[in-house]
C-alpha cells in the first residue's frame, strides 16, 4: 500500500511507503515490533498508563463498598480460606455468590494483606484497568505502530463504562482484562504459528470462565476460525494446535469445577444462583443459556418477558427491548457507543485495504488483516449477543466491548492515514470524523442540561476537522501548508471524538457508585438505571425511578434518594475502611408508604420500599440497607460463640450487616432470596445447635415485608421456586421468636424462643 502524499513523519513505520520496495528486493518489511522506537514513544506510553491510573484511582473511595454483594464475599474470603476457594458470601460458608470466584481472589488477597476497606477492595480493579490498557497498547503496536497503539489506549481509557467498571468490584473488570489478553495471545500465535501462544490463549480463556462462566466463550468462535484458516502452517498442525489450546482451556477452567462437583455437598457451601446446588446447572442455566432465552429460573422477575415488545428487534424481555440498535439506545448509548460507529467503519475499511494480502505471516498486510479479523470478530459476535439476549442484561456488561472498539479505532486510523492520498480513504476518514462528532452531539443531548456548550463545540470541531482532513489530503503532494492542515485537522478530529466520553468519565469518577445496577455518566432523560427504571439525579446523588423489572418508566418520579432500588447509586457504602455502610436505605414509595410486598416479592431486611407488579423489592435486593450503630453492636456482641451472627433474606441485606460488623451473616436464599438455601429443616437444625444468633427482619419500622413476608406467592420468591424456602423460614421465625427493634431494624433472637415453641 502506498500513498500519494509524502509521509508526515509517519508514526506507522511498519506500514510506511517503502513496504513495496522492500518486497520487490526480497527484504523483510519493517514492522512496529522491529522498527526503532521514536523518542516520543516511551514518554507517551508512560503518560498513557499514568493517566489511566489517575483516572481510575481518583476519588476511588467515594464508592465505598461498591457492590456489597461481592464485597461481603471478599471480606469472607479474607478471613476463611474455604470461603476464598468457593467464593462464599459469608465466612460461615452457607452459600456462594452466583459466579465462580476468580474475580474475588485478587480483592480478597488485598483485604487479607491490608485490611477491609474501600481502597483495599477497589484498587486491584483499577490496576486491572491499567493492565488492560497496557495489553491493548502492546497488541496494536506490533502491527500498526506506537501512534495507533496510543490512540487505542486513550480511546479505551476514556470509554465511560470502562471508567465505571474498573473502579467497581464486579467480575467484569477481570473478564475484560482476560479477553484482551486472549486476543493478544492469538495474534502472537498467528505471527509464526506459535503453539505456546495459542496454548496460553486457551489457558487465559479458562481463567476467564472462572471469572464469568460462559461469557468468556463468546469470542472463541471467531478466534478459533481465524486461526484455523489463517495460521501460516499446514492444516493438520493448525488443528492440533487448536486441540492443545482447547485442552489448556479445559484444564485452566475445569479444575475448580471438578473439585466443586466432586466435593460432598454437605461439607461445602450451597452454589448460589442454582436451584439444585450444582455449579453446572448455574453455568448452563441462570448464567448461561437463560441469559440468551430469558428463561432464568431464580432470577428477579423469573425471566418473564413483556408481551408485544416493539423496537428494532421486535422483541424484548423484562430487561429492555432487544434489537440491532440496542447498543445505541438511550440507556446504553452513553456507556459504550461513542466510537462504536467509527469502529465498525474502520473494520470494513481495514479489511478492504488489507484483503489482498496472502496468508503467510511474512506479509505485513496479512497480519494487519488478521488483527482486523480478530478484534472485529470479537466485537461483532459480542455486540450481537448483547443486542439480542433476552435474559438479564445490564448496561455495564458493555465494558467487554471497550477494548475491541478501541483497537479497531486505532488500527483503522492507521491504515486510512497511510492511504489518505486516495480519494476513497480520505473520504472515509473525513466522513468517520463527521459521523463521530454528530453522534457525540446526539449522546450529549440525551443528558438534559449537561454541558450544552460542549455538545455544540464537539459538533463544530468535528465538522471542521472532517473538512480539513478532506482538503488537506487533496493538497498538492509535498506542500508544507497541506501537511500542516492535515496534522491540525487530525488533532482536532481526535479531540472532538474523545471530548464527549472524557466528560462522561469525569462525571463518573466525580461521584460514588454503589449497588447492583450502576451506570456511567450523568442522568439520561428517558434512560434506565435498571430494567424499567429511570435514573434521576438530585443534589449530586443518583438513583432510580420506575418499577422493576419491566415497570413503567418514570413511575415514581420525584422519589427521594434511597427510593427503589435502595438508592442504588445514591452514595457510598462503607465510606470509611471497615466502617458501617453508608449507602441509601430502603426507600419509600411516593407518598412515603412502603410496599406491603406482592406475590413473588422478596422480603427480608429493608423490605420496606417501592415494589412493582413484577415483584421487585424496594430496599435490600439490589442494594443493602444501612446498618445502624446499634444493630452493628448487637451483632458483634458475643459473636464468637456463633457460626453466624445473624441471618437475613437476600444477600445484599446480609452483606450490609456483615460488612458493618465484620461478622458472618447468612444470606437466606442467596442474592435474590430465591435460592432454596438453606431449607427450613436445615435452618431449624442450625438454630437448635445454637449456630445463628439473630434473624434480621423488617427494617425502618415500615409496613413492608416483615421477616420475609414479601417472599410469598405461588412461585415462592422472585423468579424461582426456591423463594418459598425464604418465606417459610421467615414465617417460622416470626411464629416462634419475639421481635425486638434495634436501631430501626427488627431482630429476632434465635437463642430465646417464645415459651412453648421450639
Amino acid at each position: 500500500m502506498t500513498t500519494a502524499v509524502p509521509p508526515l513523519d509517519s508514526p506507522f513505520p511498519e506500514r510506511g511507503p517503502n513496504a513495496a520496495a522492500d518486497a520487490a528486493t526480497d527484504q523483510a518489511p519493517a514492522t512496529a515490533a522491529t522498527a526503532p522506537r521514536p523518542r516520543w514513544e516511551r514518554p507517551a506510553y508512560l503518560a498513557l498508563l499514568l493517566g489511566t491510573a489517575a483516572l481510575l484511582l481518583w476519588n476511588l473511595s467515594a464508592s465505598g463498598y461498591a457492590n456489597s454483594f461481592y464485597s461481603a464475599a471478599v471480606q469472607a474470603g479474607s478471613e476463611s480460606w474455604k470461603a476464598f476457594f468457593f467464593g462464599s458470601s459469608d465466612a460461615g460458608n452457607s452459600i456462594t455468590v452466583d459466579k465462580p470466584p476468580a474475580a474475588l481472589w485478587p480483592m480478597a488477597l488485598s483485604v487479607r494483606l491490608f485490611g477491609l476497606g474501600s481502597w483495599q477492595i477497589l484498587v486491584p480493579q483499577a490496576l486491572m484497568g491499567v493492565g488492560t490498557t497496557a495489553v491493548l497498547y502492546a497488541a496494536v503496536r506490533r502491527q500498526f505502530g506506537p501512534a495507533a497503539a496510543l490512540l487505542s489506549g486513550v480511546t479505551f481509557a476514556l470509554t465511560p463504562v470502562a471508567a465505571l467498571m474498573f473502579r467497581f468490584n464486579n467480575p467484569d473488570a477481570l473478564l475484560t482484562l482476560l479477553l484482551t489478553v486472549t486476543v493478544y495471545c492469538v495474534l502472537r500465535a498467528l505471527d509464526g504459528a506459535h503453539t505456546k501462544w495459542l496454548v496460553l490463549a486457551g489457558a487465559v480463556i479458562g481463567l476467564a470462565f472462572l471469572t464469568k462462566t460462559l461469557q468468556a466463550f463468546v469470542i472463541l468462535p471467531p478466534l478459533a476460525l481465524l486461526y484455523a484458516v489463517c495460521a501460516p502452517t499446514r492444516l493438520r498442525r493448525r488443528l492440533g494446535q487448536l486441540l492443545l489450546a482447547g485442552l489448556a482451556m479445559v484444564v485452566a477452567g475445569g479444575w475448580w469445577v471438578a473439585i466443586v462437583e466432586l466435593w460432598p455437598a454437605g461439607s461445602r457451601p450451597y452454589i448460589g444462583g442454582s436451584q439444585n446446588n450444582s455449579f453446572l446447572e448455574l453455568t448452563l442455566g441462570y448464567n448461561g443459556l437463560g441469559r440468551i432465552s430469558g428463561d432464568e429460573v431464580g432470577s428477579v422477575g423469573g425471566g418473564a418477558r413483556r408481551a408485544g415488545g416493539a423496537g428494532a428487534g421486535g422483541g424484548g424481555g423484562g430487561w429492555g427491548e432487544t434489537g440491532i440498535d440496542r447498543l445505541f439506545s438511550v440507556n446504553i448509548g452513553g456507556q459504550i457507543s461513542w466510537l462504536l460507529p467509527a469502529a465498525l467503519i474502520m473494520l470494513v475499511a481495514g479489511l478492504v485495504i488489507t484483503w489482498r494480502a496472502r496468508r503467510a505471516t511474512d506479509s505485513v498486510e496479512s497480519m494487519a488483516r488478521a488483527a482486523f479479523l480478530a478484534w472485529g470478530g470479537c466485537l461483532l459476535i459480542t455486540g450481537l449477543i448483547f443486542s439480542y439476549m433476552q435474559g438479564i442484561f445490564h448496561e455495564y456488561y458493555t465494558v467487554a466491548l471497550a477494548p475491541f472498539v478501541a483497537a479497531l479505532v486505532g488500527m483503522g486510523v492507521a491504515v486510512l492515514w497511510e492511504e489518505r492520498g486516495g480519494l476513497a480513504a480520505s473520504l472515509t476518514l473525513s466522513a468517520t470524523v463527521a459521523l463521530t462528532a454528530w453522534w457525540s452531539y446526539v449522546l450529549l443531548g440525551r443528558a438534559s442540561g449537561y454541558l450544552p456548550w460542549l455538545r455544540w463545540t464537539v459538533l463544530v470541531a468535528g465538522l471542521l476537522a472532517a473538512a480539513g482532513l478532506l482538503i488537506g489530503s487533496r493538497w498538492r503532494p509535498g506542500s508544507r501548508t497541506g501537511g500542516r492542515l492535515l496534522r491540525g485537522a487530525a488533532a482536532l478530529g481526535v479531540g472532538a471524538a474523545l471530548a464527549g466520553p472524557f466528560a462522561y468519565c469525569l462525571t463518573t469518577v466525580d461521584s460514588g457508585r454503589s449497588g447492583s445496577i450502576v451506570t456511567a455518566g450523568p442522568a439520561v432523560a428517558g434512560g434506565t438505571g435498571g430494567p424499567g427504571g429511570m435514573r434521576f439525579k438530585r443534589a449530586g446523588a443518583e438513583g432510580f425511578r420506575g418499577g422493576f423489572p419491566g415497570g413503567p418508566q418514570g413511575a415514581t418520579q420525584g422519589a427521594p434518594q434511597g427510593g427503589f432500588p435502595g438508592g442504588a447509586q445514591g452514595g457510598p457504602q462503607g465510606g470509611t475502611p471497615g466502617g458501617a455502610p453508608q449507602g441509601g436505605q430502603a426507600g419509600a414509595a411516593p407518598g412515603g408508604q412502603g410496599g406491603q410486598g406482592v406475590p413473588g416479592a422478596a422480603g427480608g431486611a429493608g423490605g420496606r420500599g417501592a415494589r412493582s407488579a413484577m415483584g421487585g423489592p424496594g430496599g435490600g435486593l439490589l442494594n443493602g440497607t444501612k446498618a445502624s450503630a446499634e444493630a452493628t453492636a448487637a451483632l458483634r456482641a458475643n459473636a464468637g460463640g456463633y457460626t453466624w451472627a445473624a441471618a437475613a433474606v437476600g444477600a445484599q441485606n446480609a452483606a450490609s450487616y456483615q460488612l458493618a460488623s465484620g461478622e458472618p451473616v447468612m444470606p437466606i436464599g442467596g442474592f435474590n432470596g430465591s435460592d432454596p438455601s438453606p431449607t427450613l429443616a436445615k435452618f431449624q437444625e442450625y438454630v437448635k445447635a445454637g449456630k445463628i444468633h439473630y434473624f434480621i427482619g423488617q427494617n425502618d419500622g415500615g409496613t413492608g415485608a416483615e421477616g420475609g413476608q414479601g417472599a410469598r406467592g405461588g412461585a415462592g420468591g422472585p423468579g424461582g421456586p426456591g423463594g418459598g424456602t425464604s418465606s417459610a423460614i421467615a414465617e417460622w421465625v416470626k411464629a416462634g421468636f419475639k421481635a425486638t427493634t434495634i436501631g430501626g431494624a427488627t431482630f429476632y433472637d434465635l437463642t430465646a424462643p417464645v415459651s412453648g415453641t421450639s
